[in-house]
């Protein structure tokens, strides 16, 4: 049997890693990138060959646009070699940053690394991979629950995830001749290192997002990497174009 493949940009730690795990338990082989942690994507791929699976881990700063054409080259010299394919079934989009900063105070520098790897990044990524994406396949962007709720300081950093959110829908649009479908997953707070781990590790703040959370915690990520893993499934196909949020009722 063939084995489906997905590939997620920042693999080796966070949400990356948990929804590489939850793929490759539902038999799907892992495609993983990472940007500077070898040693964490090693650590993920073998944990996913000890479970049965196969996984391949690249190099790759999504910041850095101009690399997108060699990255693919190596994609499809990979996909060749190490899975005996020439396409890919799934794309998540999910390396990225945080930057917490007031509107007032953002810098022209922060803006700036934030559009590069959470716009610009995915938007050229994804167009590069075109070629390696298997028509009927799917690709899952992610956006953040701040472009639904506002929370002081993250201005610049949900703008550039709502631009994701109407890319979203353009691109279900046009790659829908292929039968590609894409949506975007939108994540509440989550308890990970991201932003410097302010969430799981801020007793005060935790407390105060699971107060204003219908199911009464913060969010783990095991409840994203399960979403996630739910939207590759088969019986998610008919849902395309659509903004899914999974953040456990915030600020309902």
């Amino acid at each position: 049997m063939t084995h489906k493949i997905a590939l997620i940009t920042g693999a080796s730690r966070g949400l990356g890693r948990n929804a590489a795990l939850h793929l490759a338990a539902a038999g799907i082989d892992i495609i993983g990138t990472y940007r500077s942690q070898a040693d964490e994507a090693r650590a993920v791929a073998a944990e996913i060959q000890q479970r049965g699976g196969r996984a391949l881990m690249l190099p790759l700063d999504v910041a850095d646009s101009a690399s997108f054409g060699a990255f693919a080259q190596q994609i499809g010299d990979g996909l060749r070699s190490h899975f005996g394919r020439d396409r890919f079934d799934f794309l998540l989009n999910n390396a990225g940053i945080g930057i917490h900063a007031a509107f007032a105070e953002t810098t022209e520098a922060q803006f700036d690394q934030l559009l590069n790897i959470q716009f610009k990044g995915p938007f050229f990524l994804t167009q590069a991979l075109l070629p390696l994406i298997a028509d009927g396949g799917r690709i899952l962007n992610v956006s953040t629950g701040l472009t639904r709720f506002a929370l002081p300081g993250y201005g610049a950093y949900a703008a550039m995830k709502g631009a994701m959110e109407v890319l979203t829908r353009y691109q279900a649009k046009e790659l829908g001749a292929r039968g590609i479908g894409v949506n975007i997953i939108a994540p509440g707070a989550i308890e990970t290192d991201f932003g410097g781990g302010l969430v799981r590790d801020n007793a005060e703040i935790n407390r105060q997002i699971a107060s204003n959370t219908a199911l009464g915690r913060v969010g783990l990520p095991d409840d994203i990497g399960g979403a996630i893993a739910m939207l590759f499934a088969d019986g998610s196909r008919w849902i395309n174009g659509q903004r899914i949020e999974a953040s456990g009722g915030m600020f309902l």
